[in-house]
């Protein structure tokens, strides 16, 4: 049974627990957000995957309101005793002093300048950020340093930090990357249901563009069977508002996902269900998901290689550039500390 304004229909079983929880009442299976507070020693992270273009990463938020029901991050909850379910939307870890840690490995000899990520697990402009500004602060530290940053969102409100990321965007030290799944507002309201309507996204690409800041647009998930047939519209519409880069990657569905989309498929297509799970399979070697590097972000097979295809013909007719961003390491700085006034 669907849960109103949420991805997941409930909570799946923590992999790492051995005792689960079954909730029947409408208030257990659908509780209230909760933001916890966490006070975190370090704030960034680094990874050597090969499939990605960088290591170091920023993420404020862990879990997301967003409760986009493919998200493959939903697992990561795990490691903290939640569910991938309801939990991951509902138990959402506040990062209260990620700009003052960020300020600290900064300033440290340590720190060599490299671009960061931000929101490369959870949005970083999920709902909550509006109230909190947590990402807005850290924007702010970066530009105090013109330290270069690179942002991947499916929120409009990424745009009230236009003026932070105009004064990087200067020193070509940022880029802001919009995700856009579809474009029927329909089918977004119910795989992404807390997050901008496509129309919304478009218009932060337009209103970010006009702002001076370089935009990409990234077609993320590509749901074989689903939306596949929507990346030559996604693409010409994105170029249109000022998207200047493209990229895609294909759905991965690890752990309690598989059960938490094909759960959802049943709910809203159930229809097309079994013909999308199909494509998936046969993207991912016969299984939902495959971690491999080097196949985890595009598959292999038939089906890849028409969305690949697909993708390469419709990003060089629109005209888009290469979806690689140059940044700017050099205007990096270390501001002095401000000076006491004694008042003689």
């Amino acid at each position: 049974m669907k849960i109103p304004s949420r991805g997941a229909a409930g909570n799946p079983p923590n992999r790492f627990e051995r005792l689960t929880v079954e909730l029947d009442s409408p208030a257990e299976r659908n509780p209230r957000t909760r933001f916890l507070r966490e006070e975190s020693r370090s704030i960034i992270s680094r990874n050597d995957s090969p499939d990605i273009s960088f290591s170091a990463s920023l993420n404020p938020y862990r879990g997301c309101e967003h409760g986009c029901s493919y998200c493959y991050a939903r697992p990561y909850h795990e490691y903290l005793g939640f569910s991938s379910g309801i939990d991951f939307e509902t138990r959402i870890i506040v990062k209260e002093n990620a700009a003052d840690l960020l300020r600290e490995q900064l300033e440290s000899d340590r720190w060599t300048p490299e671009v960061l990520a931000l929101s490369t697990v959870t949005d970083c402009y999920q709902p909550v950020e509006r109230r909190l500004e947590i990402t807005r602060r850290c924007l702010r530290v970066l530009a105090d340093f013109r330290n270069p940053v690179g942002i991947i969102t499916k929120n409009h409100l990424v745009t009230r930090d236009a003026d932070i990321l105009s004064e990087l965007a200067d020193f070509s030290a940022c880029s802001a990357h919009i995700s856009i799944t579809s474009l029927d507002p329909d089918l977004s309201r119910r795989m992404e249901p807390r997050a901008s309507m496509p129309a919304h996204r478009l218009d932060a690409i337009a209103k970010l563009t006009q702002a001076g800041i370089p935009v990409g647009v990234v077609i993320a998930p590509v749901i074989p069977g689903l939306t596949d047939h929507e990346i030559p519209a996604i693409l010409k519409a994105a170029r249109e508002a000022g998207a200047v880069r493209a990229a895609y990657s294909i759905i991965r569905l690890p752990h309690a996902v598989k059960e938490i989309f094909s759960s959802w498929l049943q709910e809203h297509v159930p229809g097309s269900a079994g013909k999308i799970l199909d494509r998936i399979r046969d993207i991912r070697g016969g299984a939902l998901h495959s971690a491999k590097f080097g196949e985890r972000l595009r598959g292999r097979g038939f089906w890849a290689g028409q969305i690949g295809n697909l993708f390469s013909t419709c990003r060089e007719k629109e005209g888009f550039a290469s979806d690689h961003c140059e940044y700017n390491l050099r205007a990096f700085r270390r501001p002095e500390a401000p000076q006491m006034n004694l008042g003689i």
